[in-house]
């Protein structure tokens, strides 16, 4: 079916169904940002793959709404489809709700599907449109009824995480988060966020693409834990692992029956931003609900000291993997051609060549000149470009490791490249460092450190219209919170020790180039003063700044200091597990400038 055969046959069940509009977010049951293929419903009825986006199809109307990190792509990929695209943040234009609002008549009537909607979104779209009178049907999920060949459940096995890796039992997790529950007088906690469940029973699996955690959902009581797993995905070790650890396992599609039967007047904590609708409306109407974040997504947001040592592992094995893949590619330039699609193939291979490597953490974003000013292409067989003559070419990549995640980005000059494209891989890098380089505030929200980043480019007039960093999770999600640097977006959660957080500001330039220089850092404590605890971030990752790139004259002193101390760092800790070629080559990326 081509795109609007599917939008059209999507309208005849609308009509049916007497439903006016119809809501395909990006998502899967627990609100995952990466979604295994059988959840992908609002690609496969827009046509637009990018990792965010919202699709509402009226009786004769079609809209995909993204944001900046997609724009590019979407209005690529949805031409000819009868979409509009509707680029989010964007002076003047509507929310999805809005345009809703200002579109729909009294009394229309919304339809989606509830499992893929959170209970938050819901409640705010409600309120928005009260003054309509609309209806809601948040049973249907119509795109089901219409795609002949979707992708099956995703059934993969949980495997246990082990103690060494781990660092605490799970038994003991759970025991903390039951504390948390008596702070709220909370006789349940239902969980549907699959990394808090992941990291609270120390189990993982593969259902979600890039992100080693099992389809499932949990409910915490005073002295019940409940695993809500399909049965198929639980083997005799592993079930004697959580029955030891005192967690009971149940069918996945249990999890609602089991929250109706929940005694009358209760009081349950929840997250409406991580709960679907589906779920959350199974409580009984008497219980009380306390909308608060996950406990276990603020205690796995601190790393513990055997995780911090075990992630700081990763880096070195990733960074190992990174500076071969870089010099094979360097080698590689006169000898044959090298493509985006096959050069992610080879760093690929190099990262499975490390210890305890599971998969990459994400789809690796190898993006040569104009493809880079996309800020989430990805190359693939058929879709890609060759990588040769003049240019930038930009690598964002990152793998999963039994022992962390890891995330990393650089961006590699090409024959000659112009003035315009030195200065903006320099002020990438001014950008970077002034932010890593950063002491802050005990109390300080990544909300308020993001203009650090910022300022070497708004001082030039430019920026760039996504976050300049997010949190990261150990061996679970290369995107995960509640830690994130942001302008616009309002985040008050405070910068505390062991959180794991990017710092990749960039420059996206649409059909010229893209740069972005990406390290890893960990919040530790710096002085203490008169004035209160200051902090500071301690880099992770070590990988080489292509300096051949740079326009030096633009770097300050202190600027010029970081870059030396850095590549001083890398080849110390990265040359140890080279060749010999390899270690005379990194010595020369890595000389003092």
């Amino acid at each position: 079916m081509s795109i609007n055969s599917r939008i059209e046959a999507l309208r005849v069940l609308m009509s049916e169904e007497n439903i006016d509009a119809f809501i395909i977010p990006t998502g899967d049951p627990h609100q995952s940002e990466y979604i295994p293929e059988h959840y992908k419903n609002r690609e496969w009825i827009s046509g637009f793959t990018g990792g965010a986006g919202t699709v509402v199809i009226t009786k004769d109307k079609a809209g995909l709404w993204t944001d900046g990190r997609y724009f590019i792509q979407a209005e690529n990929e949805i031409i000819g489809t009868g979409y509009n695209l509707f680029k989010m943040d964007l002076p003047g234009v509507l929310t999805y709700e809005e345009w809703l609002r200002d579109n729909l008549k009294d009394g229309s009537t919304v339809g989606f599907d509830g499992r893929i909607y959170s209970q938050a979104a819901f409640e705010a779209m409600k309120k928005l449109l009260e003054s309509k009178n609309i209806k809601y049907k948040t049973d249907n999920d119509l795109v089901e009824k219409i795609w002949d060949d979707r992708p099956a459940f995703p059934e993969s096995k949980a495997f246990i995480h082990e103690l060494k890796y781990a660092g605490m039992e799970a038994i003991d997790k759970i025991n903390l988060v039951r504390a948390a529950m008596d702070e709220y007088c909370a006789e349940f906690h239902i969980i549907g966020k699959l990394d808090d469940i992941a990291w609270l029973f120390n189990i993982r699996g593969a259902d979600v693409p890039s992100n080693p955690m099992l389809v499932s959902y949990a409910v915490i009581t005073k002295d019940k834990a409940i695993l809500f797993v399909n049965a198929n995905k639980i083997d005799e070790d592993v079930r004697k692992y959580l029955l030891g650890q005192g967690v009971e396992v149940s069918g996945y599609e249990d999890v609602r029956s089991y929250i109706s039967s929940i005694p009358n007047e209760s009081t349950i904590l929840l997250d409406k931003s991580s709960l679907n609708s589906w779920v959350f409306n199974s409580i009984p109407k008497s219980c009380k609900t306390i909308n608060e974040m996950n406990p276990s997504f603020k205690l796995k947001s601190r790393k513990s000291e055997i995780e911090l040592r075990n992630q700081k592992n990763a880096y070195i094995k990733d960074g190992v993997a990174v500076t071969k893949f870089l010099y094979w590619l360097e080698q590689s330039k006169e000898k044959f051609e090298v493509n985006e699609y096959t050069a992610s193939e080879k760093l690929y291979e190099f990262r499975s060549q490390q210890d305890g490597f599971v998969s990459t953490s994400f789809k690796t974003i190898m993006a040569f000149n104009e493809n880079a000013a996309m800020m989430h292409y990805r190359p693939s067989e058929s879709v890609h470009k060759i990588i040769e003559g003049d240019g930038l070419l930009l690598i964002d990549s990152g793998g999963q490791y039994l022992d962390g995640t890891t995330d990393i980005t650089r961006t590699i000059p090409y024959g000659k490249i112009s003035d315009e494209q030195r200065t903006d891989c320099t002020l990438t890098l001014k950008s970077h460092i002034a932010l890593i380089g950063a002491r802050f505030l005990y109390g300080t929200s990544g909300h308020v450190l993001d203009s650090y980043a910022r300022r070497p480019m708004w001082e030039v007039g430019m920026d760039y219209k996504c976050g300049t960093g997010h949190g990261i999770g150990y061996f679970l999600n290369v995107h995960e919170g509640p830690q994130r640097f942001h302008n616009t977006v309002v985040n008050n959660v405070a910068l505390e020790e062991n959180m794991i957080i990017s710092i990749e500001p960039g420059v996206y330039k649409k059909d010229r180039h893209g740069v972005r220089i990406e390290n890893i850092g960990v919040v530790k404590k710096d002085i203490e003063t008169e004035f209160g605890q200051f902090m500071k971030f301690e880099t992770l990752s070590f990988v080489y700044i292509d300096t051949s790139a740079l326009n030096i004259s633009m770097l300050t002193e202190k600027e010029i200091e970081w870059l030396n101390k850095y590549h001083s760092d890398v080849f110390e800790k990265i040359s140890e597990h080279l060749t010999h070629e390899e270690i005379t080559w990194l010595k020369e990326k890595t000389k003092r400038i």
